[in-house]
């Protein structure tokens, strides 16, 4: 018994499952909301991440399902972005830098929001993930579905400053070594 109790604790360790831990649940990333993201980072500079996903994807939801709720993933992006969660198709308004952003599309087939629309420069393809640096200031929008390992080194791409360096993301992935491995 003594061993189990040993190999529990050592797990919620290594994971930070310890009990009466403070913050957001284990495996979950704290999604703020654009706004709260902005003033978040007005306050104390860091990038923002934002997953532009819908409802309806398939692909959004086994994100969510894998990469997301994979504990690493989770945790590094707590700890390192402001991470915002946007549905593209969402009703409620959006004030970014003074400018109130709406889905002037409701009732179409696929009302697109014009903060998405903005985000996404147009190429509305979901799931997609899109960095702001420090300074708010839109860096990129990346599409397509990021399994863990793959997601892993596109964060610590973006947080560890590579981007600034070369714009070969794909080169950085391949030669990754990160927690996850392939």
């Amino acid at each position: 018994m003594l061993k189990n109790i040993f190999f529990t604790l050592m797990l919620a360790a290594v994971f930070g499952q310890a009990s009466g831990a403070s913050g957001p649940e284990d495996g979950k990333v704290n999604w703020l909301s654009m706004e709260e993201a902005v003033e978040k980072a007005g306050e104390d500079p860091r990038m923002i991440f934002v997953e532009v996903y819908t409802d309806w994807c398939g692909f959004c939801r086994r994100m969510d399902a894998e990469t997301f709720s994979h504990p690493v993933i989770a945790s590094y992006l707590n700890d390192n972005f402001y991470p915002v969660k946007l549905n593209a198709e969402q009703g409620d308004p959006i004030e970014f830098r003074g400018t109130v952003y709406e889905n002037n599309n409701l009732g179409e087939r696929r009302p697109t929001h014009d903060f998405a629309i903005a985000l996404l420069q147009g190429r509305m393809s979901y799931p997609s993930v899109v960095f702001f640096d420090e300074n708010v200031e839109l860096l990129t929008a990346i599409p397509g579905f990021r399994p863990p390992a793959n997601m892993e080194a596109v964060l610590t791409f973006f947080n560890e400053g590579v981007y600034k360096e070369t714009n070969d993301l794909e080169a950085f992935i391949q030669n990754f070594e990160g927690q996850l491995g392939e």
